[in-house]
């Protein structure tokens, strides 16, 4: 949707060079406002599957962190959505197996040293994809209208 329709190529341009969008027509302040209000629809139809889907209840800690992983597999994405599918299943992978570790260590080992392994491993990708990751021109600065 991002590399092939027109309102895919507009957000994306937004991000980049929000004049250039401008110029083009593109009224950037509605992109980015509107690319704002899907995501927060996406992370609100996250929060209702995790509340009524995979734990049938609600607690407070039920989010432990992964909204921040979810920032970390942005950026060892590199901005890239196919890149964050496979981080994502990576960390999946990882939070799978640390409940497999349980398992099979038992008490010899605190649980919380396998309920780390997850976020210890965005950590360690983080570290090794930062400082390659190619990040969105316009990333954090705020546009207003007209100024170059």
């Amino acid at each position: 949707m991002l590399a092939r329709t027109p309102l895919g190529l507009a957000v994306r341009m937004v991000g980049e060079n929000p004049h250039g969008a401008e110029a083009q027509g593109i009224d950037p302040i509605r992109v980015r406002i509107g690319a704002v209000v899907a995501g927060s629809a996406l992370m609100g139809v996250g929060g209702a599957y995790l509340t009524l889907s995979a734990f049938n209840s609600f607690f407070p800690q039920m989010i432990q962190g992964r909204g921040w992983v979810a920032i970390a597999l942005v950026v060892f994405a590199s901005w890239r959505p196919g890149r964050a599918v496979i981080g994502a299943l990576v960390f999946a992978l990882f939070d799978a197996w640390q409940l497999r570790l349980q398992h099979v260590v038992g008490n010899a080992v605190p649980y919380q040293v396998f309920l780390m392994i997850p976020y210890v491993m965005s950590i360690v990708a983080l570290v090794i994809m930062a400082r390659r990751a190619r990040v969105p021109q316009a990333l954090m600065q705020p546009y207003r209208r007209g100024e170059r």
